[in-house]
Parts: structure tokens; sequence; C-alpha cells
């Protein structure tokens, strides 16, 4: 489970400046998809990033399975698994050696390693690029690594930044079974995403974030109805405007 509670973070060292997260409190649950929305400049990179450790909050407190990363970034990383905006593949890499690698960076054991490397490219059917390097890799191809590379490890929390960006609509689809696979076995999954479709077609749970502070938060269907909205992109328009 991750929880965000009174979460505040400033850029630039000068009182005047808005915040870019402002008291932010919200809770993404094990078992569900939680989407994180809003538009651009809302704060939901900066809110990411704290969750992750890459950033220290001025105030408020994240909970990772109750581990603060403030306190215990290594603890909570053990827990997290989080593929980011920027994806980060080494192109001289092969698939397969980056997931020994990033595995390897998480300490697991040889073995251990071994068998997870081969259920990721079964799972990610990545076995005629296994041996391949990274280099020339389409944008599927990159994501699907970026993702098996963050959950090598097996982590009970996924936290997903823009995962369906530049995907075709097979590897799209491809996605959307990955995520309700991992929700289905007991996974916190965090998504943040632009796409409104696919926020409304897999999240639990919805949390949009303006201005650095969560604006609503329910499920897609509750988000319409408070809104009087058709779809979840016309409720969007309305709670950020």
């Amino acid at each position: 489970m991750i929880q965000a509670d009174s979460l505040r973070k400033s850029f630039g060292g000068r009182p005047a400046v808005r915040p870019a997260v402002d008291g932010l409190t919200f809770a993404a649950a094990d078992g569900a998809i939680t989407g994180l929305v809003g538009p651009n400049g809302s704060g939901k990179t900066t809110t990411l990033r704290l969750i992750t450790g890459l950033l220290r909050p001025e105030s408020g407190q994240v909970r990772v399975d109750g581990i603060d990363p403030a306190q215990d970034p290594m603890g909570a990383r053990r827990r997290l698994g989080a593929l980011t905006d920027g994806l980060g593949n080494y192109p001289r890499l092969t698939t397969r050696e980056h997931l020994r690698y990033f595995g390897e960076l998480r300490g697991m054991p040889a073995v251990e390693l071994e068998a997870r490397t081969r259920h990721l490219l079964d799972l990610f059917e990545m076995h005629e690029i296994a041996d391949r390097r990274a280099q020339g890799f389409s944008q599927g191809e990159r994501m699907k690594l970026a993702l098996a590379r963050a959950i090598i490890n097996d982590p009970p929390n996924i936290i997903l930044d823009e995962p369906a960006n530049g995907l075709d609509v097979a590897s799209a689809r491809a996605l959307r079974t990955l995520l309700e696979r991992f929700r289905d076995a007991g996974k916190c999954v965090l998504l943040s995403s632009h796409l409104m479709a696919e926020v409304a077609a897999v999240c639990n749970t919805v949390v949009v974030v303006a201005r650095g502070k969560v604006v609503a938060q329910g499920s897609p269907a509750e988000l319409m109805r408070s809104s009087n909205a058709r779809s979840l992109e016309e409720a969007f328009v309305e709670l950020t405007a």
C-alpha cells in the first residue's frame, strides 16, 4: 500500500513561488489500480519522485507498506518497482543483460534471478529480443524492457509514469492485460497517465490533481456522476478547470 499524507514540496527557494505539491493526500490500496491524473505542471511527477524517495518532502509523509522513503530509502525501494518518464535502457546491453544487471543491483540470488528472468521473458513475450541489444528497439520493445526491469524483484508496489506513451494498439492492450494481472495478484499499482480512456478502463480509483492539490478522487463512474459528465475525459476537464 502507498500512502501520501499532506505532502508539500517547493522549488526555486523563494517563498512566493507556488509549491509543486501543496498538502497532497491520497492512498493507493493493495489489489487495486489507482490512477494519478492531472494537467501538465499539476505536481504528478513530483509526487511520484517523493514516493520513490528521489525527493524529500518539506512537510508531510509518504509510507510504502509502512516504510517512509525519506527515513529508509532502501527499505522502501525494495518494496517498489518504478517505471519513470525516462525509460533509461542501456543501448549496448541486451534484454537479458538488462534484467540480470538490475536484478543484481537489487541483491537477488543468482538462481532466483535466473528463474525470474525466464519468467519475465515469457510474461512479456520477449524471447525474440532476449539476446538483442536495446539499440534499435521499437517503442513497444523499449517499454516492455523498462517495465520488466522495474519488476525484476517482484515488488508488491508498482509505480508507472505514462507507460502507454508511444505504444501501438496491440502493445497497449497487452499492457492493460498486464496491469490487470498485477491487480489480481494483490499488488498495489499506481498509474500516472494522460490517456483518460485507458485510466477509465483499468483504474479502480482515480486521484485528480491540480495546482499541487487533490481536487477529486473516486472511481471513474463516481467522478463522472459528480461532474455530470459522459466520459472520464469530460469529468477531468471539469474538475481541473
